[in-house]
């Protein structure tokens, strides 16, 4: 017999059919999610370059909360150019990063805010933008929170620590912190999560002040600190201050997004088969 012939009964090295029919049934129904990336100078090998990249944890929360992750490094872009990415995903994630330009909410930086990258946050300000009008399903982290906020025209604290007195939200030399958060109970955030104190890891400087239209406060620290925000109006639009990503055993918010996405997608093709 040739090897052309060979079926996965043959050979015992293969995927029973029935386990190629399971993968093959995931992955059709394993909703795309597009990630926002880092683009930096950073070392590889013999070679210092730009690069974009995007620490592991956050792509393997999504594959393992059941969703494809897809990275989406920043890139000049239009609000044609946003629709079209947008156009083959079925949710969003606005990773963590950099401080945003504070030119974007009005103000001047302060002296311990990042020098601004520009050309990430006009990137993800346009995919955000574009999500939701057409409400595709979206996560924000850390700084995505703050992306949020600020495209619905709030504020941020420049520097918490001036706020609040305390440095325990950015501990510094990349140890994150932790601190409790209670979620609203008739809040998304609260349906995933719970009600109950929640420890989380923190590590951000800078956090919401004003509140952007359409965005509801869902989860504060005890001293006040907003920790998640949400989109009104939308299927699924949640933003968290904190990193669920580095706490690898919790992907509740992972798989809220996921299953939204999914619904999404379903509920698109559907509405795509009747207009046909």
């Amino acid at each position: 017999m040739s090897d052309s012939e060979n079926t996965a009964s043959d050979n015992p090295m293969s995927p029973a059919p029935s386990a190629l029919a399971s993968r093959d049934r995931h992955s059709a129904s394993a909703p795309i999610i597009g990630l926002t990336t880092y683009l930096e100078q950073a070392q590889t090998g013999v070679w210092d370059v730009q690069a974009a990249f995007l620490p592991k944890v956050y792509f393997e929360a999504i594959t393992r909360a059941g969703g494809i992750a897809v990275l989406l490094p920043p890139q000049p872009v239009s609000d044609e150019i946003a629709n079209r990415v947008l156009d083959g995903l079925d949710g969003l994630l606005i990773t963590g990063g950099k401080d945003v330009d504070p030119a974007r909410y009005g103000q001047e930086p302060h002296p311990t805010t990042d020098i601004p990258r520009t050309d990430r946050d006009a990137w993800e300000d346009a995919l955000l933008t574009a999500a939701i009008a057409r409400e595709l399903p979206f996560l924000g982290i850390c700084r995505g929170a703050q992306v949020l906020n600020i495209a619905r025209g709030g504020t941020l604290h420049q520097h918490l620590p001036e706020v609040i007195g305390t440095d325990k939200y950015q501990l510094g030399g990349g140890t994150f912190g932790q601190v409790d958060i209670e979620a609203d109970a008739d809040s998304v955030v609260g349906r995933l999560v719970g009600t109950d104190p929640l420890e989380v890891a923190v590590y951000h400087h800078q956090a919401i002040d004003r509140v952007g239209d359409g965005l509801r406060i869902t989860a504060r620290t005890a001293d006040g600190v907003i920790q998640a925000v949400e989109l009104e109006g939308v299927p699924f639009g949640v933003a968290v201050q904190w990193h669920p990503e580095q706490t690898g055993d919790d992907l509740r918010l992972f798989a809220g997004l996921v299953k939204a996405a999914q619904e999404h997608s379903f509920s698109s093709a559907n509405l795509t088969e009747a207009g046909q």
